[in-house]
């Protein structure tokens, strides 16, 4: 009786410590989790801020990149799973907010950071210093043959052209639909659905004709890719920012400052460059970030 009587006490004890070990991990403790959504430039700034915040605070981060698309990373910091993230203004204000697309960028940082604010506590920080925009890519060639600069110009391309996008710009608000309503286009064939991290090279290659990217991607020069004007200004805009649970920046003094001086610092040239470092020399994402973040903290 008293050796069943001592594995059940054992085992009371393990379930006991058990369970404050994960209210420990649910709460994150003293730890601060950065997460990203699932593209290098998003992993990036992510690994930015958690080497920024490492630096400047000194408390453990534990990172959660590459996490999924917009919605998963936003279902993520709702909920606690992630502390912040970064995200843009634009995708924020139609894919989440569902409001439809409109032109004024301070209009639409006021608005996203009122309603996150409102709705889920979340807190937007002040702009990095870039937007990352769509850009409606084609070949340089293509281009070239068919006389086009503007996305308008697709509505006279003889034939149409066969395209391809990765699954979120053919879901959102600010997405295929809305484009081509807007504009009149009409492709050769149904678009393909792919990949966000293929579309280029399916461009490159031929397999596709047209696509939509990111204008800060680094590989969009070095693979003769042109990117045509949104001459009826459909895009809204996407100034990239941090976006942070009030209760992570009340959990950690200091933590608000500290990320406020990210803050106008990552101008469009800097992300360009930094993305072209990652997804065409192939350096790590974690070497280049530690260089960046030592350039800004150190001088040098």
């Amino acid at each position: 009786l008293r050796v069943g009587a001592l594995r059940r006490g054992r085992r009371g004890v393990v379930a006991v410590l058990l369970a404050w070990a994960g209210a420990g991990c649910a709460d994150g403790g003293d730890r601060l989790v950065v997460g990203s959504k699932n593209f290098s430039e998003q992993d990036l700034l992510g690994e930015i801020v958690a080497q920024w915040v490492e630096r400047t605070l000194e408390i453990p981060v534990t990172r959660r990149l590459h996490l999924g698309g917009t919605f998963i990373a936003h279902r993520a910091v709702r909920s606690g799973e992630i502390d912040l993230y970064p995200e843009y203004t634009g995708t924020a204000y139609t894919a989440i907010l569902e409001r439809p697309p409109i032109a004024d960028p301070a209009r639409v940082f006021s608005d996203v950071r009122e309603a996150y604010a409102r709705r889920w506590d979340v807190r937007w920080l002040e702009p990095l210093g870039f937007e990352n925009t769509f850009a409606i890519l084609v070949r340089e060639g293509t281009a070239d043959s068919l006389g086009l600069a503007r996305i308008s110009d697709l509505a006279r391309a003889p034939g149409g052209l066969r395209a391809g996008f990765g699954y979120e710009f053919m879901q959102r608000e600010d997405g295929l639909n809305g484009l081509v309503a807007a504009y009149g286009l009409s492709f050769r064939g149904p678009p393909r659905e792919m990949d966000l991290g293929l579309v280029l090279r399916a461009l490159e290659t031929g397999e596709i004709d047209l696509t939509a990217g990111n204008s800060t991607d680094g590989r969009i020069e070095a693979l003769a890719l042109r990117t045509l004007a949104d001459d009826l200004g459909y895009f809204p805009p996407y100034e990239a920012a941090i976006v942070v649970r009030e209760e992570a920046l009340a959990r950690h003094p200091g933590l608000e400052e500290s990320l406020g001086r990210l803050s106008g610092r990552i101008d469009t040239p800097t992300m360009r460059r930094l993305n072209r470092a990652v997804d065409l020399e192939g350096r790590d994402i974690a070497v280049v970030a530690r260089e960046w973040v030592a350039s800004q903290l150190d001088g040098g």
